[in-house]
């Protein structure tokens, strides 16, 4: 679990980065993130790719967002079916605060690219649900 914490916190930083900067288009990873995907089993490895790209497409959505953290699971059970994903209860974090979110992923590439990805924001978690979805600051 420490290493999976680690890759997980390496790949936020990652997206940050690559979000405040030009780069390739979303379906596109750099190589050390790609090295650190190829760690993973091949189902955490989706959901991690999933997980990125819902992070870069919010930041670059000009809405003001800069998301540092994604948790597909936290409201409700993602849905995998080969290499599709469903998180309908997904959440993201930007500047402190839980937003609702869910989303629809499908990777390719051995789950390093990205086929589609649609997603919907949806309101702001009040402080009092985060210890029951387990988020933090």
């Amino acid at each position: 679990m420490g290493i999976l914490l680690k890759t997980v916190v390496f790949l936020a930083a990652a997206v940050i980065a690559a979000s405040t900067a030009s780069i390739a288009p979303a379906h596109a990873i750099d190589s050390s993130i790609a090295r650190q995907l190829n760690a993973l089993d091949p189902q955490e490895r989706r959901e991690q790719r999933c997980d990125i790209e819902a992070m870069s497409r919010i930041a670059k959505a000009g809405e003001g967002f800069r998301p540092d953290k994604v948790i597909a699971y936290s409201r409700a059970d993602i849905i995998e079916k080969g290499d599709d994903i469903r998180a309908p209860g997904a959440v993201f974090r930007s500047a402190g605060d839980w937003y609702k979110l869910k989303f629809k992923c499908r990777t390719g590439d051995e789950g390093l690219g990205i086929v589609s990805f649609d997603y919907k924001i949806g309101e702001k978690i009040p402080r009092s649900e985060w210890d029951r979805l387990y988020l933090y600051d």
